[in-house]
């Protein structure tokens, strides 16, 4: 497949994980947002998701391992294709990885920003409430 094929190929994944996660394919702003929130690197501009959403370009494999974690697909399909993946609605089974809102992934992130001592705090509190949220 030449390299222009490839990218294509690899915008029309990105676009559909990200339908199949109840994202808009059409926002490269979007999509720059959501990345930037969950990528610990550098930031992307709007001019490169825009790129990978129209099949210019296709993101290092850093990137496209976070993109694939974020939207629940795996990396090998969103970078190269193969079996298609099915995406099912109200998933029960566990099959289906998590997807977190922003406002999920922005707690995350500020967590990672504590010193040691109060990741542990917070870890425990966390484990606590979920223990007392089990046992109603």
């Amino acid at each position: 497949m030449n390299s222009s094929n490839e990218r294509e190929s690899f915008s029309q994944r990105l676009q559909q994980a990200l339908k199949n996660a109840h994202y808009s394919p059409d926002s490269p702003t979007r999509l720059a947002r959501e990345f930037n929130i969950r990528f610990e690197g550098r930031p992307i501009t709007v001019h490169a998701a825009r790129k990978w959403l129209v099949g210019e370009a296709i993101p290092t494999q850093e990137k496209l391992r976070m993109i694939a974690q974020w939207l629940g697909v795996p990396a090998e399909w969103l970078r190269f294709g193969g079996a298609e993946i099915e995406h099912h609605n109200g998933d029960t089974n566990g099959s289906s990885l998590a997807r977190f809102e922003s406002a999920d992934v922005k707690l995350i992130a500020d967590l990672q920003r504590l010193d040691d001592h109060h990741k542990q705090i917070a870890r425990e509190f966390i484990r606590m409430l979920v223990r007392v949220n089990y046992q109603k």
